[in-house]
C-alpha cells in the first residue's frame, strides 16, 4: 500500500509525556482529533495492493493475484468463472481500474465492474463489457440502480480496442451526480434531481465494488444469438491501478471538503462538450430514445440529464 506521508516537525514533541500538556489539553484534544480526522481521510483514499483491498468472492482457483498485488486476472471457462468484491463499503467515491478486456473471440462473456448495495432495494452503479466475436468491438453497457430499480440502460462502441492494452474505467459517485469516464473521458452523467423533481438518486446505503467475468451468452452477444466457443477458454480479463477516494460516510465527506474535492465535483463546459462527443459517435443504445420500450413517454429524467 502506498501511504501519503505526514510531516512530522521535530520541534512539536508529539509523543511526550501528557503531564507536559495538562496546561493545554484542549489544544491537546483539538490537535488528536484533527489528526484522526486527517489519518481517517488519508484511509479512505489510499491505492492499496489486491491483496489488502479486496476479497475473491467465487472462482477462487481461477483468480490470481500478482506482481506482489498489482495485478490481478479473472479467468473463465466452462465449468465457472470468477470474481472480487471490496473488502470495504464506500459512501460516494470517485474510484478507477485499469482494465484490459478478453482478447479474441469473448463472444458470450461478460466482463463486470460495478458498485452495488445489497437487498431487494439496492442501488447500483454499472459497467459491463459484453464481449464479441474476433473484429467486431466490444459493448460497453452502462446502468444506474435506485431502490432497486434500474432501465436506465445506455451502451458505447469504445474508440480504441480495449483487449490490447489497459484502459482506465472511472465511477465518480457524489451527491451532485453520477459520471461514468472513460481514460478521462466523460461518457454518461446521471444528475441528482431528487429534491427538484422527485427522481430517485443513489444516496442513502453505502455500496461495495464488485467485479466478475462470467459466461453470458444467453444475452452478452447480439441478444444471445452468438454462443461462447469454449474451445477458445479459459477467457482471461486484467485488471491493475485501482485507486480509490472514498467516504465512510456523506457527513464525513461533508466535513472534510477541502480534502474531499470530489465531492463537489461536476462536469464544466469542456466535459459535457466531451459527453456530447462520445454520446453523438460512439453510443449505440440510449433508453431515453427508444420509444418501443417506451410508447406512453420517456422517464422523467430523460429530459433533464
Amino acid at each position: 500500500m502506498h501511504f501519503h506521508s505526514i510531516k512530522h516537525n521535530k520541534n512539536i514533541p508529539i509523543f511526550k509525556s501528557f503531564n507536559m500538556y495538562q496546561s493545554n489539553s484542549m489544544k491537546t484534544s483539538n490537535y488528536l482529533v484533527s489528526l484522526l480526522l486527517l489519518i481517517s481521510s488519508l484511509v479512505v483514499a489510499l491505492a492499496g495492493s489486491f491483496h489488502q483491498e479486496f476479497d475473491i468472492t467465487w472462482g477462487y482457483d481461477r483468480v490470481k493475484i500478482l506482481e506482489n498485488g498489482q495485478l490481478l486476472t479473472l479467468s473463465l471457462d466452462r465449468t465457472s468463472g470468477s470474481g472480487f468484491k471490496s473488502k470495504r463499503q464506500y459512501m460516494f467515491g470517485k474510484i478507477d481500474m485499469k482494465i484490459k478486456l478478453v482478447p479474441g473471440n469473448s463472444a458470450g462473456t461478460a466482463t463486470t465492474y460495478y458498485l452495488s448495495s445489497l437487498g431487494p432495494t439496492h442501488d447500483e452503479i454499472d459497467f459491463e463489457f459484453l464481449g464479441n466475436v474476433s473484429g467486431e468491438p466490444y459493448i460497453l453497457h452502462t446502468n444506474v440502480y435506485t431502490q432497486g430499480k434500474g432501465d436506465k440502460e445506455q451502451q458505447f462502441y469504445l474508440w480504441f480496442d480495449p483487449t490490447k492494452d489497459f484502459h482506465t474505467y472511472s465511477i465518480l459517485w457524489n451527491p451532485r451526480s453520477i459520471i461514468f469516464s472513460v481514460d478521462g473521458t466523460p461518457i454518461r452523467q446521471f444528475k441528482n434531481l431528487e429534491a427538484t423533481n422527485g427522481i430517485p438518486f443513489p444516496k442513502n446505503q453505502p455500496m461495495w465494488l464488485y467485479s466478475s467475468l462470467w459466461n453470458a451468452e444467453g444475452w452478452a452477444t447480439r441478444g444471445g444469438l452468438v454462443k461462447t466457443d469454449w474451445s477458445k477458454s479459459p477467457f482471461i480479463a486484467s485488471y491493475r491501478n485501482f485507486n480509490a477516494q472514498t467516504c465512510v460516510s456523506s457527513s464525513f465527506c461533508s466535513k472534510n471538503s477541502t480534502a474531499n474535492s470530489w465531492m463537489n465535483e461536476s462536469l464544466d463546459n469542456s466535459g459535457q462538450a466531451r459527453i456530447k462527443w462520445v454520446q453523438k459517435n460512439y453510443m449505440i443504445y440510449n433508453y431515453c430514445t427508444d420509444t418501443k420500450r417506451f410508447p406512453q413517454g420517456f422517464p422523467r429524467e430523460c429530459s433533464l440529464n
